[in-house]
């Protein structure tokens, strides 16, 4: 299947690159677009199986080809994108959506055609792709995720179960994957029945529910199926749990892969610091050091930031990684979130603003941070609940995910430590402004405004 077609001199608009391809990625078809070392543009085709794509990389480098632009369908893209990266050929990731209203019928022959022509005219944008290490972090974190989810699956059915049997007592504790719950759950699973014996196991005080209240809760239907799907259940817990620790020690071995910020003294000395293990560890967080290997990659602790915590900072960074200079401007980097304002503008007025939707796990993080400054007492929480009155909660997610997106994008470029006092400051400026606001319109309405003792 394998075969080059010789399609002549490319023409139209003018060409800047010259050492160029065009790839049009499939399954089990990659069909190419590139210009030979005579100056022809050749059509190749080969299957999707790791000898033929090293071929394909072996002939691109036999030509000359010093740039590939190629399109992100699906997973199909990262085998060929890893071979190429590791053969020293640039690779430009696209998005389809750039060359989706080319004027002629959609085959794959078109596509990788129009691929090569644009990107060899300089038209087409790479798409932001971290380095392999950063990689590596994000399908762990991704698998960690998964796995957290299905987790989280099972706790659901562990109520059901307990629903089924008429046992109240997930209804009077705060959360059934806590100590007490858990060794509830454990010994119900273990065949004990007794409301007595059950409250045994666990430290009532420790609870708000009172002890009367307890026993009828456990009083329940303990019918053998029950007891034995709930411990079937409790099984499937405890596997996905240990599976989330073992991915976590992966991403603590990938995070010590990453090079030391601070220079060779600066290490010596953090490495001389005792260290502290973590006291307690909340549901779903990580049970390593996160904060420390951030701070040792970043050079500052941006934990110390309202809204960042250490989950939400490695999700970023395993997308974003930590070279800012790849986004010249805080605004270009708000813009790869997807989290900048994108104005429609026709015949000098603004229809409205373009609604973009994306799944970029960065993106993500910064608007659950967003989420959380909800109910925060600094000038991002007030910013947060001033615009959710005026223009909606959605609106107020986005301009607060993107003032943090360039806070993120300051501190890991420049490595400064976050000064609170600069929030402070923020905040009072801000009470200054409101409290100038109420004296002039009091003024205006014939009242005079004094300040309280």
């Amino acid at each position: 299947m394998e075969k080059i077609q010789k399609m002549g001199l490319l023409t139209g608009i003018p060409v800047i690159n010259f050492h160029v391809a065009g790839i049009d990625v499939g399954s089990m078809l990659m069909t190419v677009s590139f210009t030979d070392t005579s100056g022809n543009q050749c059509l190749y085709e080969t299957n999707g199986f790791t000898k033929d794509l090293k071929a394909l990389v072996a002939l691109l480098k036999e030509q000359g080809i010093t740039d590939v632009a190629m399109e992100a369908t699906g997973v199909y893209w990262m085998s060929l994108y890893d071979l190429l990266e590791e053969s020293g050929i640039e690779v430009t990731l696209i998005n389809p959506s750039h060359y989706k209203n080319s004027a002629n019928q959609k085959t794959d022959i078109n596509d990788c055609i129009w691929i090569h022509q644009y990107h060899s005219c300089g038209i087409l944008r790479h798409s932001h792709i971290a380095s392999d290490l950063y990689r590596e972090l994000r399908h762990y974190i991704h698998e960690r995720g998964v796995i957290q989810v299905q987790k989280s699956d099972t706790l659901n059915r562990m109520h059901r179960l307990l629903t089924l049997m008429n046992i109240k007592f997930q209804h009077l504790i705060s959360d059934i994957e806590g100590v007490g719950g858990m060794k509830l759950l454990r010994a119900i699973a273990c065949g004990i029945s007794d409301p007595e014996e059950l409250l045994s196991h666990i430290d009532v005080d420790k609870f708000k529910a009172g002890r009367e209240e307890l026993l009828d809760s456990l009083n329940g239907i303990y019918k053998e199926q029950f007891v034995t799907l709930l411990k079937m259940k409790l099984e499937e817990y405890d596997f996905f749990v240990n599976q989330m620790r073992k991915y976590e020690l992966l991403i603590e071995g990938v995070l010590k892969k990453m090079p030391d910020f601070y220079s060779n003294e600066e290490a010596e000395v953090s490495s001389q610091k005792k260290k502290q293990g973590i006291k307690y560890v909340r549901k779903n967080q990580y049970g390593i050091d996160v904060k420390s290997q951030l701070k040792r990659i970043i050079g500052t602790d941006l934990t110390q930031v309202d809204g960042f915590d250490e989950k939400m900072l490695l999700d970023i960074i395993s997308v974003t990684g930590t070279d800012m200079s790849k986004w010249p401007t805080e605004q270009h980097f708000v813009s790869y979130l997807k989290l900048s304002p994108r104005k429609k503008i026709s015949g000098g007025k603004q229809l409205g603003h373009d609604r973009s939707k994306t799944s970029n796990p960065a993106t993500q993080a910064f608007r659950l941070a967003a989420r959380t400054m909800a109910g925060s007492k600094n000038y991002l929480g007030v910013l947060y609940r001033r615009l959710s009155v005026k223009k909606g909660a959605k609106t107020a997610n986005k301009a607060v995910a993107r003032k943090l997106a360039v806070l993120f994008y300051v501190l890991v470029k420049n490595h400064h430590p976050y000064d609170k006092n600069k929030a402070i400051e923020q905040e009072q400026k801000r009470q200054e402004r409101e409290i100038a606001r109420f004296k002039k319109t009091a003024h205006r309405l014939g009242y005079t405004v004094q300040k309280v003792a």
